[in-house]
């Protein structure tokens, strides 16, 4: 193989195939390493991908059919007062309503090895070359600039850029001297059990809904939350995971016994909550069991935070960068995002010749500059939960979660949303139709799993009469769409002086409205349960028969 490259890509996860991608499609000599025999072969693990990763990140992505196990609606969250008497609370508020549910999705459920392999797989459709089996131990350094790397087979491999996608784990960037190593306390240890049932089990338990529970540390049911966590349990197609984790230290205390902890949390919580002892237990059969770590409070350690992203050569994207999100443990849209800019700064860095980290600087400039990433690494309610539990406040457990997890995460998620879509929508207003044609084709592809490179499923298209009308209204009320937001491209003061800054007022406004109007959205939603179930059932079914060629978001095609 040549040993000489444009870009070498270290890590073939969710964030390094991307920038690989659009480094090969721009032209530029483009080599991923990937230390596992197969791609995602070191992860059984899934997670829920938040939708504005699909909104926001790759137009490969969302114009794609990538391989997803369930749309998720939102979460159920039982906060667990007393497991011994069954007095638990839930707070299911952070729900999309029907009839939007479940075609727009609040995310999408996916194992991590086969959507990792499609991205890799569009990487090098696009010319990228993978090199697997292969880790990098150390780099090229010449005249304080990176100019490669050497792997473990001795190999020295030259490049003008490397994007180090290498994950949490990983030690290239600080051999490097960009970072150092993440602290035990910002370390969450997730201790996953993947069951198999079937599917349609999972349809009647759980629907579309990701639960999650949170109890004190005496009823020893989660992993106590002086440590900042909790129990989460994601829905997939054919199977569930059960993940408890832990952070490894806190505030300089001792490093708790885990491998024992798990076990007994993992016992407690099965045996004990009404619903999985009852619903789940009889119908789950144990597959596989994972620990991993990865990095949750990296961007709420001031100095980690503040740590450089690249150096003369070299630029750190996803968790390498401690992207982690601190709400979500979801790194995933901060991995999309922060490769798209990594890749699209190398680009010019190369043509221009100059890959200094003078240069490099625009990267950092713009992953700070960008809402959601600041979002997500910014959120301190999890990490407040051990208030809670030091201070044993049901009260304040209640805030913290219906504020993470609950319609109480708008009040802080508003601004950097709207900042984000208002953005978009200004280069291209065409882009709403693109994203509603994305939520109906990923529902589409769910129920035949119609992904690329899989075994297509033929999509039942009924030819009635009323099938076709509604493709053709549904056509039409695009193309009206389109038109009217194409307006407003001409009309730049509109964003510039009027709706972007009133984005920032967002989560202020939501602030002082929640209180009042979640309360009535919650009654209006009980009273319209029966017409809202109607409607999303007919909207389901349109989307189960339609034509897919009506949900491609083809150029040319609006």
């Amino acid at each position: 193989m040549d040993n000489e490259f444009d870009v070498i890509v270290v890590g073939a996860g969710f964030g390094g195939p991307v920038a690989a991608l659009i480094c090969a499609k721009a032209g530029l000599k483009t080599l991923i390493i990937e230390r596992s025999e197969n791609v995602g072969d070191k992860v059984i693990s899934g997670l829920t991908i938040p939708f504005y990763g699909f909104l926001f990140g790759p137009e490969f992505i969302r114009d794609g059919n990538p391989p997803i196990e369930r749309p998720s609606d939102g979460i159920i969250n039982y906060i667990i007062k007393d497991i011994e008497k069954g007095d638990i609370d839930i707070d299911d508020s952070l729900r999309v309503p029907k009839p939007f549910s479940p075609i727009f999705a609040f995310g999408y459920n996916t194992y991590c090895k086969p959507f990792c392999e499609w991205e890799v797989r569009k990487a090098v459709d696009a010319g990228a070359i993978l090199k697997k089996s292969t880790t990098v131990i150390d780099i090229i350094k010449e005249n304080g600039s990176i100019k490669g790397v050497i792997t473990d087979k001795g190999e020295k491999i030259r490049s003008k850029i490397i994007i180090d996608a290498e994950g949490s784990k990983g030690l290239l960037a600080i051999k490097a001297g960009v970072r150092e190593k993440y602290r035990p306390e910002t370390i969450s240890l997730a201790d996953t059990y993947d069951y198999v049932m079937l599917k349609e089990d999972i349809d009647e338990i759980f629907g579309f809904s990701v639960k999650m529970c949170w109890g004190w540390d005496e009823q020893r049911i989660a992993p106590p939350l002086g440590y900042g966590n909790g129990l989460m349990v994601w829905p997939y197609r054919n199977s569930i995971h059960f993940m408890q984790d832990q952070c490894l230290k806190s505030n300089g205390g001792p490093v708790p016994n885990l491998n024992k902890l798990f076990k007994e949390y993992h016992r407690n919580i099965t045996e004990k909550l009404p619903w999985w002892k009852n619903l789940v237990a009889p119908r789950a059969k144990l597959r596989a069991r994972m620990w991993a770590g990865f990095e949750i409070y990296v961007g709420l350690n001031k100095t980690l935070r503040n740590m450089a992203n690249h150096k003369n050569g070299m630029i750190l994207i996803g968790d390498a960068a401690g992207l982690e999100s601190t709400e979500l443990c979801d790194g995933v849209p901060a991995a999309w995002f922060s490769a798209e800019i990594a890749a699209n700064v190398a680009i010019e860095a190369i043509a221009s010749n100059n890959t200094s980290k003078s240069f490099l600087e625009k990267y950092d400039k713009k992953i700070k500059e960008h809402p959601i990433i600041q979002w997500s690494i910014s959120g301190k309610n999890r990490y407040n939960l051990r208030n809670a539990q030091k201070e044993h406040s049901i009260k304040k457990l209640r805030k913290y979660i219906h504020n993470g997890w609950g319609l109480g995460s708008l009040t802080h998620f508003m601004s950097p949303f709207f900042k984000n879509l208002l953005l978009y929508v200004k280069n291209d207003p065409t882009i709403i139709a693109k994203w509603i044609r994305m939520f109906f084709r990923y529902y589409q592809n769910w129920i035949y799993e119609n992904y690329d490179y899989s075994q297509k499923g033929n999509v039942k298209q009924i030819t009635s009469k009323k099938i076709k009308r509604i493709e053709k209204k549904f056509t039409r009320y695009l193309r009206v769409m389109d038109s009217l937001l194409s307006s407003l491209k001409k009309r730049q003061k509109l964003f510039s002086v009027i709706l972007i800054p009133l984005s920032n007022s967002m989560n202020n406004i939501m602030k002082n409205s929640l209180p009042i109007f979640e309360p009535i959205y919650s009654v209006i939603l009980k009273l319209l349960t029966r017409i809202l179930n109607r409607y999303s059932i007919k909207i389901v079914k349109f989307t189960q028969y339609a034509d897919p060629k009506i949900f491609q978001n083809l150029k040319g095609v609006n």
